[in-house]
């Protein structure tokens, strides 16, 4: 099967945090989910596959296409959903299409009203009086609209209630059933993922912890999951000491090691 994406050993670097030697591959056919706390390196790792900031490191290609040297080509067939609505307040759904239709030569006007009619939208309001949910579908009516084959999608979900989320991870499910589609999203609510997401890659501090098929996601969230918080007397920690926690500590599932 066709790889999507292709990330080999991504780095970035700013003030106080670096994304290092970052690498995985989303199928065709498959939803990749990204997991990882506020400020684990997802935002950074999708922006730099989006190559909207440049990286230090690494190789990326999109559907076959380096995103560098064929930036354009790359992109044609990319849907991007972010966590927040990109469109101006002061426009309305119609006004989308004389300004995306440009953008994309595989714009699809019919399809951009079909969803509108699917996602209950009215064309002709100001997006202003949209709820949240509502500028949410609104932003994946458009990315769908010029027919991509991938989407990448940040903390898309975020936010939304539970209806709407669900209509929206029933989309994300129809457009994968084409094995030539691909899905990478990125969300900090585990239950989304559990129900849509092939493989789980998962973030923390720059670096990726695991990449596993979604039938081990249950073992890893017993793994990586909060601990239960008791209250106790603090204790001062001396200078020499050195905390003792490792992730290779862990036990796994058989099969599956930790990079």
């Amino acid at each position: 099967m066709e790889n999507i994406i292709v990330a080999e050993g991504l780095r970035k670097e700013y003030d106080g945090f670096a994304l290092e030697d970052v690498s995985f591959r989303v199928p065709g056919g498959a939803i990749m989910g990204l997991i990882g706390e506020n400020g684990a390196g997802k935002t950074t790792t999708i922006k730099c596959i989006l190559n909207l900031i440049r990286r230090d490191a690494g190789e990326i290609t999109l559907l076959g296409r380096d995103n560098l040297r064929e930036e354009r080509a790359a992109k044609a067939g990319v849907g991007v959903v972010l966590d927040e609505c990109v469109f101006h307040d002061a426009l309305r759904p119609r006004d989308l299409e004389r300004i995306l239709a440009p953008v994309y030569p595989t714009w699809d006007n019919g399809l951009y009203r079909d969803y509108l009619d699917k996602f209950r939208l009215p064309g002709k309001n100001l997006i202003k009086t949209f709820s949240r949910g509502m500028k949410m579908k609104l932003s994946l009516a458009a990315a769908l609209a010029h027919r991509p084959q991938l989407l990448i999608l940040d903390e898309a979900t975020a936010g939304l209630d539970p209806v709407v989320r669900d209509e929206i991870l029933d989309e994300f499910l129809n457009f994968i059933c084409d094995e030539d589609h691909a899905i990478l999203i990125s969300s900090h609510i585990t239950s989304d993922l559990e129900k849509i997401a092939d493989y789980i890659v998962c973030i923390d501090a720059g670096r990726i912890v695991f990449a596993v098929p979604r039938t081990h996601a249950a073992a890893f969230d017993a793994a990586f999951g909060e601990p239960k918080v008791e209250e106790i007397a603090p204790v001062a920690a001396h200078e020499d000491e050195e905390d003792d926690f490792d992730l290779r500590n862990i036990e796994l599932p058989e099969g599956v090691t930790l990079r």
